[in-house]
């Protein structure tokens, strides 16, 4: 039985590609922050989930930095954003389960869009689909 290919519009393709790249900069930038900090050799993080600081820091370089550059370039994408959601479900409901929504934004807006980019794939423009379109 063969799959039936359908045509995607090239806007579609486009608007993914947005998606994919301008928050994950955003998230880059949060990334980045912990990098230098785990760098620096100061591992003093919040230990959300009980596996001990300086992994929790290792783990939020892991996802907010590496994996956005990941998401960006759409290289092991799904890979990648699974981490960033975890990540950013730990933010929105543990570390910030008792504040107010408007500090909880932030990481649900995040997530939001990293399921969404999950569910449609990392589209035409990813190295992903140069590599698995054959």
């Amino acid at each position: 039985m063969t799959r039936k290919r359908f045509h995607i519009p090239i806007s579609i393709d486009f608007a993914v590609l947005i998606l994919r790249v301008f928050p994950s900069l955003f998230m880059l930038t949060y990334g980045w922050e912990k990098l230098v900090k785990f760098i620096s050799g100061d591992w003093s993080f919040a230990d959300p989930i009980g596996i001990g600081e300086p992994i929790s820091l290792f783990l939020a370089v892991l996802s907010e930095f590496f994996g956005s550059l990941m998401v960006i370039f759409g290289i092991m994408t799904r890979p990648a954003l699974l981490m960033l959601m975890f990540t950013m479900a730990v933010a929105g409901f543990i570390v910030h389960s008792a504040d107010p929504i408007s500090v909880k934004e932030h990481a649900l807006t995040f997530l939001v869009i990293y399921l969404a980019i999950f569910i449609t794939g990392p589209g035409r423009f990813s190295i992903d689909n140069r590599i698995f379109s054959r």
